[in-house]
């Protein structure tokens, strides 16, 4: 353990970088995340009021209630959010009205998170009933959508008992593995398009040409978070199980052995340009420390979670008088579009590096909180033990 390990280690982490983003805050509002009806602010949220649960600090809930109510307005609609778009990036700050609607009782909860349902219900499909990412890119699955919307579809299926969503949120994290997993390394390339039209696209098998770190980032994630609503006699359950515990082990494969954590382009390791990536590594090191703790991933060991997130602290984190700050995070990758991103590997290493953003500063605090968590768990086995 390094010094800089050492002086973030005198605290919780976690209240470490919660504080760090409440105090860029200017009259109660963080300008990122109550400035719009996003996909980055509604994790931060997340992130936030998943350590309001662990910590029991009622600050933190009191922040998710009041940046969201920036936006639900009384009769359920939210402001800045349109429906017409078919937009998966739209659903996921929508969780957070799930929790909101289960903490208060206030209807405008619920009517907000039926009007994303209503979205989900038209949202365009390719032939086997995948959700195309977004209306403007037809026909194309990209992994990003599935933490958007399947934990939102498992958790509403929950909350209101209406299952039918867990067997959609089942079949499009199935579908999307079957697409776009590689055969050879059982890593994830970042999309598929049905319609082989795109250039970024392999002509025979659809996939696009790289596996990007944040995009599995954001499978594992998807994959982690919609299990944990999920009841235990769904048919499709196991198969979830498995697949996540197949694709454990293809990330734990290419993990960097010197650092502990993960490359911008998975599949390239070492090679000329490529990069430690901090977001992707967060994502993934959340996902593992969940999926242990909950018992999901049987056959990975605590100690591989826990060396990734020593390794974030030791080459991304850093702490001064502002607060914890995230370095090496990529500031966005995607695919087509009018300013064509072609998916080559000069075009992901052209992308911006940047530190502080919020894409990646709210998985290192789902991160923390899931690796604190894990901890307490394992100290609490092992006082068992000697009882």
């Amino acid at each position: 353990m390094n010094a800089a390990t050492e002086i973030l280690s005198a605290e919780r982490i976690s209240v470490k970088v919660a504080r760090t983003i409440l105090s860029q805050s200017k009259d109660g509002y963080h300008p990122n995340i109550a400035g719009k009806w996003g996909y980055v602010s509604g994790m931060t949220l997340t992130a936030i009021g998943r350590l309001g649960d662990w910590t029991s600090e009622p600050e933190y809930q009191a922040m998710v209630k009041r940046h969201m109510d920036v936006f639900v307005q009384e009769d359920g609609s939210i402001r800045g959010y349109a429906l017409e778009e078919y937009n998966l990036d739209h659903i996921n700050k929508g969780k957070n009205l799930l929790k909101l609607w289960k903490e208060t009782g206030e209807s405008k909860y619920e009517h907000a998170a039926r009007l994303l349902i209503t979205q989900l219900i038209g949202q365009p499909r390719t032939d086997e009933g995948g959700y195309w990412h977004k209306k403007i890119y037809p026909f194309q699955m990209w992994l990003d959508g599935l933490y958007m919307s399947s934990p939102y579809m498992a958790e509403f299926a929950k909350t209101f008992g209406e299952s039918g969503w867990f067997d959609e949120a089942a079949h499009q994290l199935l579908l999307i593995e079957r697409r776009t997993r590689n055969p050879q390394t059982g890593l994830l390339h970042h999309a598929w398009d049905e319609s082989r039209e795109q250039y970024w696209c392999d002509g025979s098998t659809g996939r696009s040409r790289h596996v990007w770190g944040r995009a599995m980032g954001w499978y594992a994630m998807a994959l982690v978070d919609s299990l944990e609503h999920f009841p235990v006699h769904h048919p499709k359950r196991g198969q979830l199980m498995g697949i996540f515990e197949r694709m454990a082990n293809a990330v734990l494969r290419v993990q960097d052995q010197e650092s502990g954590v993960w490359y911008q382009l998975m599949d390239s390791n070492g090679r000329q340009g490529n990069y430690l990536e901090s977001s992707g590594s967060c994502m993934l090191t959340y996902a593992l420390a969940k999926g242990i703790r909950l018992g999901y991933l049987s056959e990975i060991d605590r100690q591989a979670a826990e060396r990734a997130y020593e390794g974030i602290l030791d080459r991304f984190v850093t702490e001064d008088e502002q607060g914890v700050h995230l370095h090496h995070i990529c500031n966005g990758a995607g695919l087509g579009g009018r300013k064509y991103r072609d998916g080559s590997y000069a075009y992901y290493m052209s992308e911006k590096v940047v530190s502080d953003v919020l894409m990646g500063v709210a998985p290192l605090l789902l991160a923390s909180v899931e690796i604190e968590r894990l901890r307490e768990q394992a100290d609490s086995e092992i006082d068992s033990e000697k009882i």
